[in-house]
Order: structure tokens, then sequence, then C-alpha cells
């Protein structure tokens, strides 16, 4: 377990013996429901560590302290195996989280993971994000809209930011290709209520290859806004 308890370290996250073991229970599950449902394509215990539990917990640097201690919510979008979002529930377990996914079979190892590991305060919710957002009890709702791997960061934007309260962040994981979907994304911040500053909301480099983009709410999203599914992706803003 030297990568996953030294690169926790390195991101000064510490891990005692009860949360490295969840690690591994969460590592054999993944694999064992990965024969059988497209979770990862990483499977190698050293690739996992590294490139989805550290690329993980590497996102609590962006979260701030009341989504840590559980007394903001925390809403993963698009979490399919549950990156990022159960890692840092292993590591910061007062935090009350919620994982929103569309493919049922990934909701269903979503749930029986969280049995598995103990964990408390979690929520899975099987749907869209074009359609949960309209709902009352998650709109607007989450201190911290957490994202990897999901989409184009102007789709990203109208897809998360109306989860987000005001005074809340969306924080996306992004790839070597961050500042071109920066300059796209602009305009949909924007429109969504999102402020981005380009001098101090570029965080830090993740373990792995990539980095965190973090975008504050600074006003409600439109009503209108997300779009109904589909049509973000293919006719962003």
């Amino acid at each position: 377990m030297e990568v996953l308890i030294e690169g926790s370290s390195r991101l000064d996250i510490e891990l005692d013996g009860e949360q490295v073991e969840r690690f591994r229970t969460y590592y054999d599950e993944l694999i064992a429901w990965n024969r059988n449902v497209n979770l990862t394509a990483v499977t190698s215990w050293d690739e996992v560590q590294e490139r989805h539990f550290l690329d993980s917990l590497g996102v609590a640097s962006a979260l701030p302290d009341p989504v840590l201690d559980g007394s903001a919510r925390v809403l993963d979008v698009g979490s399919g195996a549950g990156f990022p979002g159960l890692p840092l529930k292993i590591a910061y377990p007062r935090a009350d989280l919620t994982l929103l996914e569309a493919t049922a079979k990934k909701t269903a190892f979503l749930y029986h993971v969280v049995d598995k590991l103990g964990l408390q305060g979690v929520e899975v919710v099987t749907g869209r994000a074009e359609g949960e957002a309209h709902r009352s009890e998650m709109r607007e709702q989450f201190g911290a809209v957490v994202s990897r791997a999901v989409a184009r960061l102007d789709v990203l934007a109208e897809l998360c930011l109306p989860f987000c309260s005001v005074g809340g962040r969306m924080i996306a994981q992004k790839g070597p290709k961050v500042e071109e979907e920066l300059g796209q994304a602009r305009r949909a911040i924007d429109t969504l209520g999102g402020l981005f500053d380009d001098r101090d909301m570029l965080v830090a480099p993740l373990v792995g290859v990539g980095t965190l983009v973090t975008i504050e709410k600074h006003r409600p999203s439109p009503a209108n806004y997300p779009r109904r599914p589909g049509i973000p992706s293919k006719r962003p803003l």
C-alpha cells in the first residue's frame, strides 16, 4: 500500500489503518465488478492507487472546509465507479456526499461498495444531470460540485453549476487541453452564474496528469438551465 500511503502524505492527507483497508476493499470490489460492468480500463493495483485514488484525493486541496467537515454537501457528477467522490469520503468521513450517475449498472456498483465499506452519509442517485438539476432537493443545494472526465468545460459548466449553492464552487479535473477549454467555456461559466479568476482559480497540478479548475458560484443559475438531455453537449453555450 506504499503508493497510496506515501502519495496521500504528499497531499497532506494522513490515512489511518482502517482507511487504508477501505481503499484495499474498494479496489477488490472494483476489480470483481469490472469483469461484468465496464467501470475502468485501469486495473493494476499500483495504477489504481496512483491514477484513481490519489488523483481523486488531490481534489481535496480545492474543497472548502465546510465540505470536508460535513457542514456543506458535496456532489460528484458523473461519478462512474465513484471517482473522485468515494476516495474523498474515505479520507474525510464526515463529508456529506451525493454520487450522481446516469448508468444503472454503475449505480448498482456504487450502492454495493458504499455498503461494503460501511460508509455513512452517502447518497447514490441514478439520473442525468440535465434532469436532476431541476429537482428542488438537488438544485443549488451543494457547497461543492466535483466532476472527473465527464465533458468539456463549456458543457460541464451547464451540467454542474446549477447544483452549486451561491457561494459554493464547481471543481473539475481536466487534462492537458485545459487552457483551450477555459477559453471556450467563459460564456457558459458566466451564463450559469459562475466566476473564473485566472489569478487564483487554477489550482496546482494533481498527482497524475491534469489540473484542477475551480469556478466560484456568485449568482443563481437561470431557471431554464441546464437544457434538456443531450442538448448541452450538442449545442454548447
